[in-house]
């Protein structure tokens, strides 16, 4: 079942267009994540679905009810809509206890007191704050005010919830416990949930499709899986994942695959969409999918190493290319001398588009 649907949404401020035409279904039990660079519009499509910006033209539907129809103006206000949000920035009341910010949009709904404090209580255990309840907001942690925002928009068991870059205030290490800790609720509660993230590794990890968008236009979506590893455009090839680029030029088609050519150097890879020979093209290619081989082969490149970095879980090696002086980065597990290299780039992993 649908529980959010977005056709042909368009935002301008002033004569600057926000959104152009974006088009979503979010399903029961789903989590979609809009992702994209600053400016890309994503978190002005979850405002605009939450009825904080009105748009010029679309229709946004949540479950049976259509909240914005610009082609009949007409509109319903952002707090008859139902949505559960969870702000960037928590926005709690500091005054107020965890159980008081928890319960108030059950006052604000004229709840009974009695049922407020079984559903105020039961949400702040599933949370894991209910010996919590009493403490104010700056005697929290960031985990734990996180917690405290999403108890307070899951409480009166919205729809849909509305997360705005939710885990974006709290320190790496945090940040990747409260990612299996929001992908588990979501699971167990069967949560339908719209979030906007600028980390591609958080957006893979909790949701089950991606919206990636770019100047105002959905770029690309589908599966954490089809989005890493079968991009269709050189922009969602480069957004995602960590990569080597390689430019060149376009000199033969076959079978699926073209074939790019720079200074002292040739290889085959998956021809985009629209990719011609003759073209100046990219050739994209994720750093983990950069092998070392023993010897000569097939799309191979052989250069110099110019230096390994550690990272702790692994060694990055540095080469450069010949011509445009490009950096082409590998990984290991050991530290190598200086030395020329093999380097394999497997056909099936390498994206070839042409350059716009």
């Amino acid at each position: 079942m649908i529980e959010l649907s977005v056709d042909n949404l368009h935002l301008s401020y002033g004569d600057n267009p926000v959104l152009q035409g974006v088009s979503m279904q979010l399903n029961r039990g789903e989590v979609v994540s809009l992702l994209g660079p600053s400016g890309s519009g994503k978190t002005t499509l979850l405002r605009a679905v939450a009825g904080l910006e009105k748009p010029t033209k679309g229709v946004i539907t949540i479950g049976q009810n259509r909240v914005y129809n610009g082609t009949a103006r007409s509109e319903i206000p952002a707090e008859q809509r139902n949505l559960g949000l969870v702000f960037q920035s928590y926005a709690l009341w500091p005054h107020k206890t965890v159980f008081e910010n928890v319960a108030y949009p059950l006052k604000l709904r004229k709840v009974a007191a009695a049922e407020i404090g079984l559903r105020v209580q039961a949400v702040l255990e599933q949370l894991g704050l209910g010996h919590l309840a009493k403490r104010h907001p700056h005697q929290l942690s960031g985990g734990q005010q996180q917690r405290v925002a999403i108890g307070r928009a899951l409480v009166y068991s919205p729809p849909v919830i509305l997360l705005d870059e939710p885990l974006s205030n709290l320190d790496a290490k945090l940040r990747e416990e409260a990612r299996v800790f929001l992908r588990e609720l979501i699971i167990k509660l069967g949560l339908s949930a719209l979030m906007v993230t600028h980390d591609q590794n958080e957006a893979m990890a909790i949701s089950d499709r991606i919206l990636l968008l770019n100047n105002g236009k959905i770029e690309q979506q589908g599966t954490p899986q089809e989005m890493y590893g079968a991009p269709t455009t050189l922009f969602s090839a480069e957004f995602m994942g960590s990569n080597n680029r390689l430019h060149g030029k376009i000199t033969e088609l076959r079978n699926g695959n073209a074939r790019i050519e720079g200074q002292g150097w040739a290889l085959w890879g998956v021809a985009g969409e629209d990719v011609q020979p003759g073209q100046q093209g990219t050739a994209v290619i994720r750093v983990e999918r950069v092998l070392l081989a023993d010897g000569p082969d097939d799309n191979q490149l052989q250069l110099p190493l110019l230096t390994s970095m550690y990272l702790g879980d692994r060694w990055e090696y540095l080469f450069r290319l010949p011509g445009d002086n490009s950096i082409i980065r590998a990984c290991g597990s050991q530290l190598r001398d200086p030395q020329h290299c093999y380097l394999t780039l497997p056909q099936k992993d390498v994206w070839v588009f042409a350059d716009c």
